[in-house]
């Protein structure tokens, strides 16, 4: 029965449109309601404990109520609360931002471009790359390669680069210009008696063919996340981004390497380009830039796309791109803060520390009876869902066996994702090795769960 009365659920239900929800069913089942937080822990508006298993959307590294970051907000909104980068205008947050992440570019970055999401930010580098072969006299090199399974955003453009059915469905999607390569995840993928190496070996050579399907004059960048997170947490097999990126030099096709998800020491390095051997042009950043404590990203470019935004500047008379709240200096003072405080309190090697209890309990869970994959690296995983352990059969998708697992898991004060029947694990990066115990006891027990619940259903059944 759906929520009644003047509740907050109610009114939400009346009033609110929720993203990634199914709308019918909210309709009658209503929200969960969370209050407050502290750590990794968040709280609902009965005063219900959950561990946040998910940084809430892979972005709250800090976890919930660092005082530094409040201040940073509140001091920055006292002593200037707005301003514009439009027109030449500057603030000293925006610009105290854009040397820290050049700093800590792990490629010879040039210039940084802010924007308010990871979305945006993908969204701009369409545009950048089209702008950047306009400069260059090559009208015709704009085509754009992303991956099956990749995860860009959901603007009308970068939600095309993104490689999932339900973000094209109804939407007249993907836009024209944007097409997509094979989703280099061994497990689903990779064919009987095939080696790791083999089968990114063979990513590549289908990367190479659909650029000289398309036309290697035609095709101007690829665009990938260092692991998939969205798609599944999806890590990529051995040498493939090596393999990738020779393909690339080839044919002079630019990287734009996505750290939305995995930038700013997730993976167990700052940046996953580091982690996996890549090499890009630029770059996509956001989520825990700020600790997801106010809203911005960036796209960070080399010197030869910037050039070519300066030729082009000079030839129109501007650089006609951007937004109200580019730059924003509380949402920037915030994000050089959560720099700063990475740096002070060493998150990277905090990570590095705790990392290898992480994995060591989720790769426990591959003997699962329901378990046909364990993945993950860093503070970043998750474990699918199988009926067949031996074929790797998965569950009819309509009987919803990864979202059942998720629900069970609330129930025991865990919040997850399903992606799928992949479930997410993707905790704030503050997350001590007790906490990380208490988070796979408590996804142990739903596992149990659903595992008796499929049992009772008979849904291994052919």
């Amino acid at each position: 029965m759906a929520p009644i009365g003047n509740s907050a659920a109610a009114r939400d239900i009346a009033h609110l449109v929720h993203p990634y929800t199914n709308l019918a069913t909210h309709a009658v089942k209503g929200p969960l309601i969370l209050s407050r937080g502290k750590g990794i822990h968040v709280y609902d508006d009965g005063g219900r404990e959950y561990i946040e298993g998910m940084a809430g959307l892979w972005c709250t590294s800090f976890g919930f109520g660092e005082e530094e970051l409040v201040e940073a907000a509140v001091e920055q909104m006292r002593k200037l609360p707005y301003y514009h980068g439009f027109t030449g205008k500057s603030t000293e947050p925006s610009i105290e931002l854009a040397e820290k992440l050049k700093a800590l570019m792990p490629f010879p970055a040039s210039k940084v471009f802010f924007t308010n999401s990871g979305s945006e930010a993908n969204d701009t580098q369409v545009k950048l790359i089209w702008y950047y072969n306009n400069a260059l006299g090559r009208p015709h090199k704009k085509k754009i390669i992303s991956r099956v399974k990749g995860y860009h955003g959901v603007t009308v453009a970068s939600a095309s680069l993104t490689g999932l059915p339900n973000n094209h469905r109804d939407f007249d999607l993907p836009i024209a210009g944007i097409t997509h390569t094979a989703c280099p995840h061994f497990y689903r993928f990779g064919e009987a008696g095939e080696s790791e190496e083999a089968f990114a070996t063979r990513m590549a050579d289908t990367l190479e063919q659909k650029i000289l399907e398309e036309g290697p004059d035609t095709v101007a960048a690829f665009i990938a996340e260092p692991l998939m997170g969205a798609g599944g947490v999806l890590l990529p097999p051995a040498t493939y981004f090596e393999k990738v990126q020779a393909v690339l030099a080839k044919y002079d096709v630019l990287f734009i390497d996505d750290e939305v998800i995995c930038g700013f020491a997730r993976t167990g390095n700052m940046f996953g380009a580091e982690t996996f051997g890549m090499h890009p042009n630029s770059m996509s950043v956001a989520k825990a830039l700020s600790s997801a404590y106010l809203p911005i990203a960036a796209c960070v470019f080399d010197e030869a796309i910037y050039q070519a935004l300066e030729d082009q500047s000079r030839k129109i008379g501007t650089f006609a791109h951007g937004y109200t709240y580019s730059g924003h200096p509380a949402c920037a003072a915030v994000a050089v803060k959560t720099l700063e405080l990475m740096e002070r309190r060493n998150v990277l090697g905090h990570v590095r520390d705790v990392m290898p209890a992480f994995q060591r309990r989720l790769h426990a869970f591959a003997d699962h009876p329901l378990i046909g994959e364990a993945r993950g690296v860093g503070l970043i995983g998750a474990v699918e869902l199988v009926a067949d352990k031996k074929t790797k059969r998965s569950f009819d998708p309509t009987r919803a066996v990864g979202p059942t697992l998720v629900n069970f898991a609330q129930e025991h004060g865990l919040i997850l994702r399903a992606i799928g029947d992949s479930i997410a694990f993707c905790p704030p990066l503050i997350i001590s090795e007790g906490e990380i115990t208490e988070m796979f006891d408590r996804f142990s027990k739903a596992l149990d769960d659903t595992e008796a619940w499929v049992h009772r259903e008979n849904l291994r059944a052919v």
